[in-house]
């Protein structure tokens, strides 16, 4: 079984922002796949379905972004998923927009989402795909809660559209195999 989990901040004002990234893979994933994404539970918006023959949790987390270990902790307790099975979906601004970047493991490189879950989990030994939203040019908070511009906004949805590909790749053919296709290109 895997969690596929996507970070973000719950509520209007953080819809379709920067670091909503994550959440707004989970909703186009989901949709793609016909799962329903209406429990409430473990501090979060889940639904279960499947990628290939692989059972899955989808999670956004409705902790805000800082506390988001405490959802993803509370799926892995229940369902005894072991952290290698864990992906983390995620905003990152050292990449430029539309960019992906795979990797099995690895510190939080200042995302602090990943920090808590690093934290809480007691391990970074998670693969996590991360979605590049461009650097910023002035306030790092006011990059990541503000929106994209019309070509940023397009970059980024293409990207998105792979990752049900992506996923695919990680679970059947391992993380390695998922870098070596998608990290880096243009998708």
């Amino acid at each position: 079984m895997y969690l596929i989990v996507g970070l973000g901040n719950p509520g209007r004002e953080y819809e379709k922002t920067r670091h909503n990234v994550g959440f707004v893979a989970i909703d186009y994933l989901t949709q793609e796949l016909g799962v329903n994404m209406t429990k409430l539970k473990f501090k979060g918006i889940c639904g279960e379905g499947f990628i290939g023959t692989e059972k899955c949790i989808f999670l956004k987390p409705q902790t805000f972004m800082n506390l988001s270990g405490q959802s993803v902790k509370e799926v892995a307790d229940f369902y005894k998923i072991e952290p290698e099975n864990i992906i983390v979906i995620y905003d990152d601004v050292t990449l430029d927009v539309g960019k992906v970047r795979i990797r099995p493991s690895g510190s939080a490189g200042g995302h602090n989402g990943m920090k808590n879950i690093i934290y809480l989990l007691n391990s970074d030994e998670f693969p996590r795909v991360r979605f590049g939203v461009g650097a910023p040019q002035h306030d790092l908070s006011d990059h990541v809660l503000g929106r994209f511009n019309e070509e940023d906004g397009v970059a980024v949805t293409r990207a998105i559209k792979k990752i049900e590909d992506i996923l695919s790749v990680i679970i059947k053919m391992g993380v390695s195999e998922a870098m070596s296709r998608f990290n880096n290109k243009v998708l």
